[in-house]
């Protein structure tokens, strides 16, 4: 069992970088808080999953195998997680304020990706948001570009 489990990390993406600890690795934190937020509301739509897919594809580079370990590696994760903290210190320690709005308009993709806006994506964005330093009026304009460009809006529906 072991042996699996280290074939796993060795097999991560960046694990050739001489990093063993995917506790630090930004790509496995985003992955983790991609698949929290895909899941927050109980209900994996096809479209989120797409989404998450393709979100983890266009921002890392990642195909085939290695998208599949770096998602594998976001649920396990999330599921092991005890809060939110663990995946959002690593984001804000690894990325500049430009880069931490970006990651926040990226989970309003996966929420918004299958068309609606459940009150729990909208807390758990919010309070990612607070954790890695994003103002909140970054995190409404990245809300409405979502819903615009998914639900062909010009604002995103919910209370602000």
């Amino acid at each position: 069992m072991l042996d699996r489990v280290l074939s796993f990390l060795k097999d991560l993406p960046g694990a050739g970088s001489g990093r063993r600890d995917t506790g630090d690795d930004p790509r496995v934190a985003a992955s983790a808080l991609l698949f929290h937020i895909m899941d927050v509301d109980g209900v994996r739509q096809d479209a989120e999953w797409e989404r998450f897919k393709t979100v983890l594809a266009e921002t890392y580079g990642a195909r085939g195998k290695e998208l599949v370990t770096l998602a594998e590696a976001g649920e396990k994760a999330d599921r092991e997680a005890v809060d939110l903290y663990a995946f959002t210190s690593v984001l804000k320690r690894h990325l500049d304020v430009e880069a931490r709005k970006a990651f926040v308009g990226l989970m309003w993709d996966v929420v918004y990706a299958d068309g609606e806006l459940h009150e729990l994506e909208d807390n758990t964005v919010w309070r990612v948001a607070e954790l890695i330093g994003v103002e909140r009026q970054d995190r409404i304009a990245a809300r409405r570009k979502a819903a615009a460009n998914v639900l062909g809006e010009t604002g995103a529906s919910g209370n602000e």
